[in-house]
């Protein structure tokens, strides 16, 4: 994939390949060297295979403002793509691989992300939109930002101490979050490990993003 992407865009007259790496570290290190104008990347790669891709377009936002970041997935998860633009969408594209039927629209994506415009694969727009109208519809609407933020953290496995570290509060803040959370989501008469279990599953079965 690699290969050919590399060979696509050396094609054009106006596009040069500065580099190409295998791995999040030596990707971020030719950022900083070779300090081009577009970053075209997988979401996943070494040494984890899990999200590189979009980590290190988050840190790059902060390190490297101006950079264009175009990411390819195979995933349509709405995730990914919040993640992404998290810090804005300028010079930001999230691009399905099953959709690329040529090289034009990736080229197209490379422009507009270098001119410091962005390109959102529409299958992956559709279920950003989905993802909001099962959210607008779900129990999450009663709980504020701040709770959300908690019962994200929750899905993702902290304890009350990793949360209170991570949103910088107190464990006794975190508590009194958790509780409202519960109240709000109808989970008052069971024992604690149960109504978090409950919450994390109403979380990931429900739209999460507001």
């Amino acid at each position: 994939m690699r290969e050919g992407v590399c060979r696509l865009l050396e094609s054009e007259d106006d596009v040069e390949v500065a580099v190409t790496c295998q791995d999040v570290d030596s990707l971020l290190a030719a950022v900083e060297e070779h300090s081009p104008d577009v970053l075209v990347t997988d979401i996943r790669m070494p040494p984890t295979n899990t999200d590189e891709g979009i980590r290190a377009a988050g840190l790059l936002r902060l390190s490297h403002p101006a950079l264009g970041v175009v990411v390819l997935s195979q995933y349509d998860e709405p995730e990914y793509a919040v993640a992404l633009l998290a810090r804005g969408a300028a010079g930001r594209a999230y691009l399905l691989k099953d959709t690329l039927v040529d090289g034009g629209d990736l080229l197209h994506a490379v422009r507009e992300v270098a001119a410091g415009r962005s390109v959102i694969d529409p299958q992956v727009v559709e279920g950003l939109v989905a993802s909001r109208n099962r959210f607008d519809s779900s129990p999450l609407r009663r709980l504020t930002p701040r709770e959300l933020e908690v019962l994200s953290a929750m899905a993702q496995g902290h304890s009350n101490e990793a949360i209170a570290t991570e949103l910088v509060i107190s464990v006794r803040v975190v508590e009194k979050h958790i509780s409202a959370i519960f109240a709000k989501l109808g989970l008052t008469e069971e024992a604690d490990v149960h109504r978090r279990v409950k919450a994390v599953l109403i979380y990931l079965s429900n739209g999460t993003q507001p």
